[in-house]
C-alpha cells in the first residue's frame, strides 16, 4: 500500500468538508508545523500528549483538530484520539435539574458547570490505558437536539492513542480572580437576568475547582485567537445557519429538532453567556499559550507562533 502523502490527505478532507482549496495553504502554513511540535513532545513518555485547542465560536477550531488528527494519525502514522468539550455536555434534563437548583442560565449549555467533567476524565483515563486492541467509545452531543447522543451511536476509537487532542472554546480558561470584576455585569443578560451575579459567580466557581483540574492535564496549549467579540457573533451566526441547512428536514419529521435552532436575535442572547470568559481568554491567554494562531477577520491564520515549555 502506497504511503499517504500530504497532499492527497489535504485534498480528500477538503472535499469531505466541502473547504474551499485555499484551505490546503492553512493546512500547510498553519496545521502541519503544530502537528510537527506535538510529535516533538512525544519524547520518552508513557502515556498521551494531550493537547487543547482554544478557540472563540467560528475560529475553526473544529476543523483544524480534524486536520490535526489525521495528519498525526496518517501522515506520522501517531496514532491520534480526539473530541470536543461540547461532547462533555450535561443532558437536557440534568441541566434542568442544575437550573432549578442553582440559576436557570444554567439550562443554557456551554459555560463551566455545564459539562459532565467526570464523564471527561473517564474518557481520558481509558485513553491513557487503552492497550492495542482497546475500544474506547468517545462522548457525542447532538446540539441541535440540545441534548447528549444516544450511547450506542458514539464512535469508538481503537486501540491505544499516543496523542489526546480536546477542543472546545473555554478549554484552559482561567477563573477570575477578582470579586469586583464579578460584581460588574458586561452585557444586558447579566445585567437582567442575573442581577445578583449568583450564576457568574457560579461558573468562576467552577473553573477555580473542577475545571482547573481537568484542564491542568494539558501538555500543550493551542490558541486560535479571534480578533474580537463582535466577530465571533458574526462567525456564530453563520455557524447556526449552516447548521440549519444540516439538519433540514421535512415538517412532519422536523419538530422540537427544528425548534431547537436559533434566529438571529437568540444567537446574540446566547453568545452573552460566553462573552466574559471569551473577552478574558482573548485578553490573556495568548501571553501564556504553547502556540498561537492569530486568526484575521476574513478568517485567514497567521503562522502559529509557538513556544517552548520550560
Amino acid at each position: 500500500m502506497a504511503t499517504p502523502d500530504l497532499t492527497s490527505i489535504i485534498h480528500r478532507l477538503i472535499e469531505q468538508e466541502s473547504l474551499p482549496a485555499s484551505y490546503g495553504d492553512i493546512v500547510r502554513k498553519v496545521i502541519l508545523p503544530l502537528a510537527q511540535h506535538i510529535q516533538s513532545l512525544r519524547g520518552d513518555r508513557q502515556r498521551p500528549v494531550i493537547v487543547g485547542v482554544n478557540g472563540a465560536q467560528g475560529t475553526g477550531k473544529s476543523t483544524l483538530t480534524l486536520f490535526l488528527k489525521e495528519l498525526l494519525t496518517v501522515l506520522y502514522n501517531v496514532p491520534t484520539a480526539s473530541f470536543s468539550i461540547d461532547d462533555l455536555y450535561l443532558t437536557r434534563a440534568e441541566r434542568e435539574t442544575l437550573a432549578a437548583e442553582q440559576h436557570p442560565l444554567l439550562l443554557t449549555r456551554g459555560v463551566p458547570g455545564t459539562h459532565d467533567l467526570a464523564l471527561g476524565q473517564q474518557l481520558i483515563d481509558r485513553l491513557i490505558s487503552a492497550s492495542a486492541d482497546s475500544d474506547t467509545p468517545i462522548p457525542a452531543f447532538e446540539k441541535a437536539r440540545d441534548d447528549r447522543a444516544p450511547r450506542a451511536s458514539w464512535p469508538v476509537f481503537k486501540g491505544r492513542a499516543e496523542v489526546v487532542l480536546l477542543e472546545g472554546w473555554c478549554v484552559g480558561a482561567l477563573p477570575e480572580a477578582s470579586g469586583e470584576s464579578l460584581a460588574e455585569p458586561i452585557n444586558v443578560l447579566e445585567q437582567q437576568e442575573d442581577t445578583d451575579g449568583a450564576w457568574r459567580r457560579y461558573v468562576n466557581q467552577c473553573l477555580k475547582g473542577e475545571y482547573s483540574t481537568f484542564f491542568g492535564q494539558i501538555d500543550c496549549l493551542i490558541m486560535l485567537k479571534a480578533p474580537s467579540m463582535e466577530s465571533v457573533l458574526e462567525w456564530r451566526t453563520l455557524q447556526e445557519q449552516k447548521l440549519k441547512q444540516k439538519t433540514s428536514v421535512a415538517p412532519e419529521q422536523g419538530g422540537p429538532q427544528s425548534s431547537r435552532l436559533m434566529s438571529n436575535d437568540q444567537i446574540a442572547r446566547f453568545i452573552m453567556h460566553y462573552e466574559r470568559i471569551t473577552r478574558a481568554c482573548l485578553a490573556e491567554m495568548p501571553a501564556r499559550a504553547d502556540a498561537v494562531v492569530y486568526v484575521g477577520d476574513d478568517h485567514s491564520y497567521s503562522e502559529p507562533l509557538i513556544r517552548q515549555r520550560q
